[in-house]
């Protein structure tokens, strides 16, 4: 994670006002999907809340997961119904609140014959899964047979299908809960390190933080401190005197590959056995392939975290197991990225084996009453994790009113008619408005309405993409971003895409400097920045793919 003052960000985040010595009522550290979570729960309930994040919002563990919304199959397999109910729900709460971006994914699960787990045990386990999930979620009825002209021709597949949900981009959920929680009141401030929780007389009392564009250091007060910082959450209480009996946080790796569309790549979600037995995804996302994940002890710096050459070869032999026929290589290996999972410390479990729930560590006895910590959680779980959050504090749950929809057809038509209403508003193409409403729902009138002030605005931000400038600017103006990277990784995160080449990259900081008025310096420093980021994140050395490469 950047560190050292930036002469960009700084002019990026100079209308910021000093926090030196303002007291909130809860201060949360760390922007992940969990930390976002919890100061949105926080505002909500009419608290002042200040939420901090060392880098930018959800750039860290949220961005490496596998970006799908499910209830825990694999759980049932150790018995833990309670972690498997608690994620089904809030799968229906996340498709029913955010269906843009949440949406129904068919999986198909294949076991050969050679498979520990039996037929008859998985379809007891499938019945479970879904009489606990409730209603079908509408998913996409395929059919399963459809792989096995694809699967080794040599093995005999059992193949199974059940439903589940993806969210194809957790950047975009993050922001759209960020743009919640401000609007409830929430201070939110990224690029800014907390140094150190301040204690007296056993008790956290602030916090001192240190603007990373600027170099600033400032105190504040706040009555309870939330460490989200997942798996930096040990060394926020290093840090800060704070010492636990124990570590908190065992890390755990978990890497992916990202693969061009092959012939025969499959249109639903695969859900089989690695070489080793493990359980692995196979995901269609992004016009791509996602294939992951690993799982492997991590004890060094998170934000420097790369999939080792061992984890590329494992995915890679994996898929090539289940797909002989297709010779998929390296040669169609994008890009590779890695997170670290900040799972509970368990040092004499496997990692398969510890618990995927969430828990709250309360620093009393550690000398730091009104610091909590929390440990653990998933991507599916994060509106859980807050509202157990917000209560063990003493606030109460701040219920938001929701519709349902009644049918998957019934949605096709809210979006048909949001999609004409923005196009109309905006005066762009149906292609770009769709574009643009299944990224921020409601939100798009608002985004239509600036892109209708100016051609500028209207632009595509690359030949490729429908979506278009005016995305860019409401992601500086109303969402936090400060740099280039912040937009196009995490707020339009189109460099993540198929078809994104350093000429998408010119073309797009081009375009944005127009509207944001940056001088030729501030441009290149821009795009430097970015390219730094988008090669330490998307790692292609070592995949058959050149450095620098897009």
């Amino acid at each position: 994670m950047p560190s050292e003052p930036s002469a960009h960000l700084k002019l990026g985040m100079n209308s910021r006002l000093p926090l030196e010595n303002a007291q909130f009522d809860v201060l949360v550290i760390g922007g992940g999907i969990n930390g976002v979570a919890i100061a949105r729960e926080c505002a909500r309930s009419g608290r002042r809340t200040l939420l901090v994040e060392q880098h930018d919002f959800a750039a860290g563990t949220t961005s490496r997961s596998t970006r799908i919304i499910h209830g825990g199959l694999r759980y049932l397999e150790h018995g833990d119904i309670c972690q498997v109910r608690e994620s089904l729900g809030e799968r229906r709460t996340l498709l029913r609140d955010y269906p843009h971006l949440v949406r129904p994914l068919e999986f198909v699960l294949a076991l050969d014959g050679k498979s520990r787990r039996s037929a008859l045990a998985v379809r007891a386990g499938l019945w479970l899964y879904r009489r606990m999930a409730g209603r079908g979620i509408h998913g996409r009825q395929g059919e399963p047979a459809d792989f096995e002209r694809w699967l080794d021709q040599g093995r005999r597949f059992s193949l199974f299908r059940f439903e589940d949900a993806q969210c194809e981009f957790p950047e975009r959920l993050v922001a759209e809960w960020l743009v919640e929680a401000m609007a409830a009141g929430c201070l939110a401030r990224n690029h800014t390190r907390l140094l150190a929780v301040t204690t007296h007389h056993g008790r956290a009392t602030g916090a001192l933080l240190r603007d990373e564009a600027s170099g600033r250091e400032e105190h504040v007060e706040a009555a309870w401190i939330i460490n989200a910082a997942g798996p930096w959450a040990d060394e926020i209480c290093r840090n800060s005197g704070v010492h636990t009996a124990h570590a908190m946080v065992g890390g755990v790796r978990g890497s992916h590959i990202v693969l061009k569309r092959f012939p025969g790549a499959p249109d639903q979600a695969l859900y089989a056995e690695a070489v080793d037995g493990r359980p692995i995804f196979i995901i269609p996302w992004n016009h791509q392939i996602l294939v992951g994940t690993t799982e492997v002890p991590e004890s060094g710096d998170p934000g420097q975290v790369r999939p080792s050459e061992e984890e590329i070869g494992y995915l890679l032999s994996s898929l090539g197991d289940l797909f002989p026929r297709l010779g998929i290589s390296r040669s169609h290996i994008r890009y590779a990225f890695a997170g670290v999972r900040p799972l509970p410390y368990s040092p004499q479990l496997k990692p398969s084996a510890i618990p995927r729930r969430h828990y709250f560590h309360d620093h009393t006895p550690d000398g730091a009453a009104g610091l909590i910590s929390v440990i653990g959680g998933k991507l599916t779980t994060a509106g859980c994790v807050a509202r157990e959050c917000a209560e063990k504090i003493g606030l109460r749950s701040a219920t938001q009113l929701s519709v349902a929809l009644a049918c998957e057809s019934e949605l096709d038509g809210v979006v048909a008619k949001a999609v004409a209403q923005v196009s109309e508003i905006a005066g762009i193409s149906l292609e770009a408005a769709h574009a643009m409403v299944e990224w921020y729902g409601r939100r798009s009138s608002g985004i239509a309405r600036r892109a209708r002030t100016s051609p500028q605005l209207r632009e595509p931000l690359c030949p490729h993409t429908h979506h278009i400038v005016a995305e860019a600017r409401d992601a500086f103006e109303n969402q936090c971003a400060v740099s280039l990277a912040d937009v196009l990784l995490r707020r339009v995160p189109l460099a993540l895409g198929a078809c994104w080449s350093r000429e998408c990259t010119r073309v797009a900081a081009a375009r944005i400097a127009r509207i944001q008025a940056w001088d030729d310096a501030r441009t290149q420093a821009e795009l430097e920045r970015f390219d730094a980021e988008y090669q330490a994140f998307l790692n292609k050395t070592g995949i058959g793919v050149p450095q620098g490469a897009a």
